[in-house]
């Protein structure tokens, strides 16, 4: 058996795998297609202070390996949902992870006011990729001091021992500058990454196919971007917990994101296509560990970034008198040697 409890700035969760925001709501759809308790976490769908009714219709569109949405946050309101549907999360016994978004500061800061202490809130997930209305449509992630405000506001109105996470934006030069500038201001990890901003034009009817124009792009097509962030965020802060996200549909995607320093990961769009890949995923990712004789899910975040081991041959090489260094070890070699 392969102990899969992963930690979360200290909070212990049976498993690494979570759903993602905005595509699986509170959990409740998933749960008739399997128990949401046995997955690591539900990640609700961004809930902000009032009802939203989002953007006008159409707000989806297929793309190559991924989708576009652009659902424009609608939502309850944060009463509805603590009325509803965390209450339901408490009494299924799921763990869940409440995301939150704002158009300004304050909002998170009444936000996090309504979720502090409350016994069902397992963590925080701060979307700062929403448009930042107190400074001309700006993306809060996309700034440090508007993420730092935002974060900061958030942990001083969350109580001690509710993580915090900043979900961070693809969508900028540096991403590890913004991901110091939240962990500087109270963040206790990070979910990487959010949707990438993209478009598709209708060549059909030569307009836009989104009513909102543009959308957020997610599945398969945008993991190689997202688990480059993970890298380099991991690489910045090797002590900080990452939440990892952006394509992942079978349990070697997970695997993927763990080495390159995730310490959990979100499963989203591929839901829609399978109402059980999140469990599935985890089945498969279990599977891949015992496969490579891997006993602990802890020992492989960020494994990927560990320098490979250089051997030399018992004979020099034919050409020269240098010996040849060979560097194209084994997963499994590397993994005894530096355990």
């Amino acid at each position: 058996m392969t102990d899969l409890t992963t930690k979360l700035a200290g909070v212990t969760f049976p498993n690494p795998v979570f759903t993602a925001s905005g595509c699986a709501a509170a959990g409740r759809e998933l749960d008739q297609f399997f128990d949401v308790t046995r997955i690591g976490g539900v990640v609700t769908k961004s809930i902000m202070l009032d009802a939203r009714s989002g953007r006008a219709t159409p707000r989806m569109a297929e793309t190559p390996s991924g989708m576009l949405n652009s659902i424009g946050l609608q939502g309850p309101g944060i009463d509805q949902f603590l009325e509803k549907d965390l209450a339901w999360l408490a009494d299924r016994g799921a763990r869940a992870v409440v995301s939150i978004a704002g158009g300004s500061v304050d909002d998170y800061a009444k936000l996090a006011q309504r979720l502090r202490g409350h016994p069902a809130v397992s963590m925080v997930e701060v979307n700062i990729s929403c448009p930042n209305v107190e400074d001309r449509g700006q993306v809060f992630a996309c700034d440090p001091r508007a993420s730092s405000g935002v974060v900061q506001a958030v942990r001083q109105n969350t109580a001690a021992g509710t993580p915090v996470f900043a979900k961070l934006s693809p969508d900028v030069t540096d991403i590890t500058t913004i991901a110091k500038a939240c962990v500087d201001a109270g963040a206790d990890g990070l979910s990487v990454i959010n949707t990438l901003l993209g478009m598709v034009i209708d060549t059909t009817t030569m307009r836009p196919a989104l009513a909102g124009i543009t959308g957020g792009l997610s599945g398969p097509a945008i993991r190689p971007v997202a688990v480059r962030c993970v890298w380099q965020v991991h690489a910045a802060l090797p002590d900080v917990p990452i939440l990892g996200m952006g394509g992942i549909r079978t349990g070697l995607d997970a695997l993927e994101f763990l080495l390159a320093g995730a310490s959990a990961v979100s499963v989203g769009t591929t839901v829609f296509g399978d109402p059980t890949a999140p469990v599935r995923v985890l089945a498969e990712l279990e599977h891949a560990l015992a496969e490579r004789g891997i006993a602990r899910l802890a020992d492989v975040i960020g494994l990927a970034h560990r320098p490979p081991v250089p051997s030399v041959p018992e004979s020099p090489d034919p050409v020269g008198d240098e010996p040849v260094v060979d560097l194209r070890r084994s997963f499994d070699d590397t993994f005894e040697e530096t355990s």
